[in-house]
């Protein structure tokens, strides 16, 4: 066993390490510093500018809750854009909805996905040659400055913090032409950090989208190798009703949809209960 360990740079107060076993890749893409290691119990992890994006043992977390909870709010969802989300597995995890008739991808770093490809393939598994899968290498700015009027159901948004090549996603502009694209009962999430650490991510992301959208809040999952308690994922939506669902209007739409039962963090109940938030989280929202 070989004693190298890899250091998470987020903060620059506390962090958190992992022993590695090997090195799989290590290069500097046109936009950021990608590794991927194999660790002695995490499995393989992938890192972007020193900062961990996702773990093979905890992937599903923030996946499912990323992909699902938005989708099943929604009940109807056709059309699904993805921002970001090189490794393929928010995209999964929304092909697996039996609604979604076309889900686009847009990653503006092509070495995300070919890394992926090469060495988490069961993060992505089919889902980069579904029928229905629009992979564009590109930017996700752009994309939905062009995109056409109310052409999307849902937004999702899997993107770094908003430092670097994230920043951009979180911005006025932005939100702006996400309101745009979206149908009437369209939304938007994306992931707002962990508050305890980055209460400002919330704060501010939450603050910008309340300028264009009528409802917005947040949700939270539980990452384990997301440090620092509970993770949030913003929420910006038309209609306020999608976030009071019942327990068992969601288990028929899981039910109908294909998913129930395939997941090992979503559930309906934690699919509710993810929408009340600890005073310390909710806070940072608007009045």
């Amino acid at each position: 066993m070989t004693d190298m360990w890899v250091n998470e740079t987020l903060y620059p107060y506390w962090g958190q390490r992992f022993r590695v076993t090997r090195e799989l890749a290590r290069t500097k893409s046109d936009f950021q510093d990608i590794a991927i290691v194999e660790t002695e119990f995490h499995g393989r992890v992938m890192l972007l500018d020193g900062v961990v994006q996702i773990t093979e043992s905890d992937e599903f977390v923030y996946q499912e809750m990323l992909a699902h909870v938005p989708l099943l709010a929604h009940g109807d969802a056709k059309s699904v854009l993805i921002i970001g989300a090189g490794d393929g597995g928010v995209l999964k995890r929304v092909l697996m909805h039996k609604s979604v008739a076309k889900a686009v991808m847009v990653e503006i770093d092509g070495e995300v996905i070919r890394l992926s490809k090469e060495f988490l393939p069961a993060i992505g598994g089919d889902a980069w040659t579904d029928k229905r899968a629009d992979v564009i290498v590109g930017d996700g700015i752009d994309y939905v400055k062009r995109a056409p009027d109310a052409s999307f159901d849902v937004i999702i948004v899997d993107s770094t913090d908003p430092i670097g090549v994230g920043e951009v996603l979180f911005t006025d502009e932005f939100y702006q032409n996400c309101a745009r694209i979206l149908t009437d009962r369209g939304l938007i999430v994306n992931q707002c950090g962990v508050p305890f650490m980055q209460a400002d991510e919330l704060r501010e992301t939450s603050a910008r989208r309340g300028n264009f959208f009528p409802h917005v809040t947040a949700y939270i999952a539980a990452v384990p190798t997301y440090v620092g308690g509970y993770m949030t994922l913003g929420w910006a939506g038309k209609d306020a009703a999608l976030t009071t669902l019942s327990i068992e209007t969601i288990t028929e739409r899981a039910k109908s949809a294909g998913i129930l039962g395939t997941t090992s963090y979503w559930s309906p109940q934690i699919h509710v209960a993810a929408f009340w938030l600890p005073p310390y989280i909710a806070k940072h929202l608007p009045a």
